[in-house]
């Protein structure tokens, strides 16, 4: 059994696996900054209460875009599970060749997700992945990453809208029931979801100056679904992307642990 953990900048979220299929997921916030026995017991204590024994879990690999979590994160896996996880940077086997000024900045999220992406899908792709930011990132035929694009989240223009007005509430994301509405939380709920029509302009503009027409487009992340709901510009929305992507990472990488 192999244990993902994809630490995002909002959420750490753990994913199980049994051969290629994710059979339990949880997660933790990742604000909340915790000692190595916090993070083991906390991770054991989940995944006990599905009524899985620790002791099944064979392996671990880690993904993550916040440096500060990392020693207490991995030192707590080794004390808590016995075992020394992967971590997915400079040096890890992925298939996918960055042409980047310089690849060490490509974030380990978004590599998990194209190495996903690609390997499940082929390529071109674009894939998206609606996090804290919303990345757009171009992978050619030969699984060459070309070139990406990174925009303000949906949760960060919207945490934007109701922090900067003094009368604006806070409220839940979703589609309204119409764009033409007639009070403000349905009003906000329009221009969130509507406004965010900058992804099909981002996704044609991605497509027009690369030269690739015939390119499938892939999104992933909590909010994605809500907007994959309401274009047709993306193909694919797959809730489980990252995870695939660090099960595919660490089958390329196992038998050089």
């Amino acid at each position: 059994m192999l244990l993902t953990v994809d630490v995002g900048n909002t959420n750490i979220t753990l994913g199980l696996f049994k051969e290629d299929k994710v059979f339990a997921t949880f997660r933790m916030n990742t604000q909340m900054v915790k000692t190595s026995d916090e993070y083991g017991s906390t991770i054991a204590e989940l995944i006990a209460r599905k009524n899985i024994n620790i002791n099944e879990i064979e392996d671990v690999i880690i993904s993550s875009v916040v440096p500060k979590v990392m020693y207490s994160l991995n030192n707590g896996i080794i004390k808590y599970f016995g075992i020394k996880p992967i971590i997915v940077g400079p040096g890890t086997k992925t298939g996918i060749r960055v042409k980047r000024t310089d690849p060490r900045e490509l974030g380990s999220d978004r590599l998990v997700d194209v190495v996903a992406a690609y390997e499940l899908y082929g390529g071109p792709c674009i894939v998206i992945d609606f996090g804290t930011a919303t990345t757009y990132d171009l992978v050619g035929a030969d699984g060459t990453f070309e070139a990406g694009v990174i925009s303000p989240g949906i949760k960060i223009c919207t945490k934007a809208l109701w922090n900067e007005t003094a009368k604006l509430p806070e409220i839940e994301i979703k589609k309204p029931e119409t764009i033409l509405a007639k009070d403000t939380i349905s009003c906000m709920q329009a221009g969130i979801v509507y406004g965010y029509g900058q992804t099909e302009y981002i996704i044609e503009k991605m497509k027009e100056e690369s030269g690739l027409t015939d390119v499938k487009v892939v999104a992933t992340g909590g909010l994605g679904r809500i907007i994959w709901q309401n274009t047709d510009k993306i193909d694919i929305y797959d809730k489980e992307l990252t995870l695939q992507g660090m099960r595919i990472i660490y089958e390329k990488n196992k038998n050089n642990k």
